[in-house]
């Protein structure tokens, strides 16, 4: 019987010691915002690769917490609270960091690139190097150029197949310039708004459509209030892991370094996990019911030919530098 007792009042104290030891704090917090769910690749790829590795590499000293969904806003206001500290990283698409940084409309030109290899050779070449550098003085650093890949339209109302089709269509678009210039010259009606409304915008018909890749619209579940998905392919959609010089300038050098290497991997996987599925995902959305259409390469050269002023239109915006860097891109 006292062995028993002196064995539960052993195991007692040693249940109270272990309570009693406080968990290891993080040094540092992370927080991530982008407006995908939780099934997109960015989500996955962070939480796997990014999350995985700096966390494990840091040894507990960094923390990373990832919000999806937009829970912390769209596009514009992730990089406005990158800015202002209130969190640490965003995943925006680049065409959202034309309001801190003109320039970077050069990606949004209609038709600057053909394919996702030829994006990809000049974002981490000389036309990326150069963007990067046109961040810092906003405060940000670029962890690496990923992809939502090339935008296409859908809409509630009709096949788009040439230029024409887009007459009259009532389209959201993101708060980008540009964007808005070359949908205004194919004669539809550029309307935007914030991501976080587009769907219940949809839903409720106050715009016949919006245009997004190919896993943007299957992750949003656009298919269920868009009939027509036309792969128009007008802008490659490249997409950033946005971060503060101010945060990583609190960082000690190893952890700066670990943070770096965590976005490199994550960007390479992501670049590898969206490719792999886009074919999938288009079937998906053909399951779903959606209507999905390819343009003839003749085709394609209409929209090719209507979308060409924006070139001259936005040449001053630019600049000469970033132009001539991205007349050799095309």
């Amino acid at each position: 019987m006292k062995a028993a007792r002196l064995f539960k009042l052993l195991l007692a104290l040693a249940l109270v010691s272990l309570i009693a030891v406080p968990a290891v704090a993080a040094d540092f917090t992370i927080k991530v915002g982008t407006i995908v769910s939780e099934s997109h690749p960015d989500y996955i790829c962070m939480r796997d690769v990014f999350k995985k590795y700096v966390e494990s590499e840091s040894n507990g000293k960094i923390k990373v917490e990832i919000y999806p969904n937009a829970q912390l806003g769209g596009d514009r206001e992730l990089s406005e609270s990158v800015q202002m500290g209130t969190i640490q990283i965003a995943l925006p698409a680049t065409s959202a960091i034309a309001g801190f940084e003109k320039r970077f409309q050069v990606l949004d030109l209609p038709f600057l690139f053909t394919s996702r290899e030829s994006a990809f050779e000049a974002l981490d070449g000389e036309l990326g190097q150069k963007l990067d550098s046109y961040l810092l003085p906003s405060g940000f650093v670029n962890l690496g150029y990923f992809e939502n890949g090339f935008r296409h339209v859908t809409n509630s109302r009709k096949p788009v197949f040439v230029p024409d089709d887009m007459k009259g269509l009532k389209l959201r678009t993101m708060e980008n310039p540009m964007h808005i210039a070359f949908f205004k010259l194919l004669g539809a009606n550029p309307t935007p708004m914030n991501f976080g409304e587009l769907y219940t915008a949809l839903q409720q018909k106050t715009v016949d459509g919006e245009e997004n890749p190919v896993a943007i619209v299957y992750d949003a579940k656009f298919y269920e209030v868009q009939k027509y998905y036309s792969l128009t392919g007008h802008v490659f959609s490249a997409t950033m892991a946005l971060t503060s010089k101010a945060f990583l300038d609190k960082l000690p050098e190893d952890l700066r370094e670990i943070v770096m290497k965590g976005g490199r991997e994550f960007v390479l996987a992501q670049r590898k996990m969206i490719a792999e599925q886009e074919d999938k995902l288009l079937e998906e959305l053909k399951a779903k019911g959606m209507e999905v259409n390819t343009l003839t390469p003749e085709q394609k050269a209409l929209f090719v030919e209507a979308t060409r002023p924006v070139y001259d239109q936005f040449k001053d915006q630019l600049g000469e530098e970033i132009v001539e860097i991205a007349k050799k891109v095309k």
